[in-house]
């Protein structure tokens, strides 16, 4: 039986002289003129060091084939940041954002909504929208003295700056990015971006 193709290539020069000749390495090296007088213990060590120095050769061009085919594409950027430090003032007309606020990372509230938040984070990308986290009352950021949270609370802001949602429950991405579809700047970009296809 034959190898296939695809077999044929990934094997080095010296595979394809083996199978030139239709024989195991072993035969081959047999007929070899300096191995006529070798026992077979010296033929078997030969055996043994011949790849170490035929490696050096056919190994790096197998490498760089292998490199080619593991290439991983890169991530996209996270829509995901703690709220300690962030002056939300930078994201005024560049994005959304939903804030998510919680006495404790451990609230049961608080871990839901990130689940379903990190579900599907392409949505929100789409959206142009930044998630921002803040668990620690203790911390006391700008967000938490601007929008008062008690307990777990989402908040949706618009690019305008302007506070159209606050959930005292959790929400999934689907009724969120109903809630963004339907605001002012969304529509109009929906429509901006029907102009330009």
């Amino acid at each position: 039986m034959a190898p296939s193709v695809n077999a044929r290539k990934a094997k080095g020069s010296l595979a394809k002289l083996f199978d030139k000749f239709k024989a195991p390495p072993i035969a081959f090296a047999r007929s070899w003129p300096i191995l006529k007088g070798m026992t077979h213990l010296k033929r078997f060590c030969l055996a043994l060091v011949l790849p170490l120095f035929i490696v050096p050769f056919v190994g790096p061009t197998m490498a760089q084939e292998t490199t080619v085919e593991t290439e991983v594409e890169p991530e996209a950027p996270s829509i995901f940041f703690d709220a300690d430090g962030v002056d939300i003032s930078e994201f005024q007309w560049v994005n959304r954002l939903v804030i998510v606020f919680a006495d404790s990372p451990a609230d049961p509230r608080f871990v839901q909504q990130m689940e379903l938040l990190e579900a599907l984070p392409e949505e929100l990308a789409e959206r142009d929208v930044i998630v921002l986290t803040d668990a620690n009352p203790a911390l006391k950021t700008e967000l938490r003295t601007k929008y008062r949270p008690r307990g777990f609370m989402l908040v949706l802001v618009g690019k305008d700056g302007t506070v159209y949602l606050r959930k005292p429950l959790p929400w999934d991405v689907r009724e969120i990015s109903r809630s963004i579809d339907k605001l002012p700047t969304r529509q109009q970009e929906i429509r901006d971006r029907r102009l330009t296809q």
